[in-house]
């Protein structure tokens, strides 16, 4: 005849029934997130073009600080890829970079001659 075990230290193991819940939230928010890839990876190569043009404006024609590029940008109503997007500029070759981790980055320059021009996308 088997005999169970008993636990007599007191420790408590993890019931089965959380780790399976806990299990089943990540699958379900992995699944969420790959139905969701395309559409934030579209939404983010839209939101940092836009970024990267209107930063450029704001940092190479206007003069203006990079800091206050990002409040413009910020308040564009861009979603929730504007609270994501990264800006950075190059002073000596009068580019702006914006960028989405993982997700997308557009650059736009500035030439005297035509002003802030964005960089073609790469597929």
């Amino acid at each position: 005849m088997a005999t169970a075990k008993v636990n007599t230290t007191g420790d408590r193991q993890p019931s089965r029934w959380k780790r399976n819940l806990v299990l089943l939230v990540l699958a379900v928010a992995g699944t969420a997130l790959a139905f969701s890839w395309n559409s934030l990876g579209a939404q983010a190569r839209v939101s940092t073009a836009y970024g990267a043009r209107v930063g450029c404006v704001c940092r190479f024609v206007s003069n203006r600080d990079l800091n206050s590029c990002k409040g413009d940008i910020a308040v564009a109503g861009l979603g929730r890829t504007a609270s994501l997007m990264f800006l950075s500029d190059d002073a000596e070759s009068k580019s702006l970079t914006a960028s989405v981790p993982l997700l997308a980055s557009a650059r736009a320059t500035y030439t005297k001659e035509r002003g802030c021009q964005l960089e073609p996308w790469e597929d």
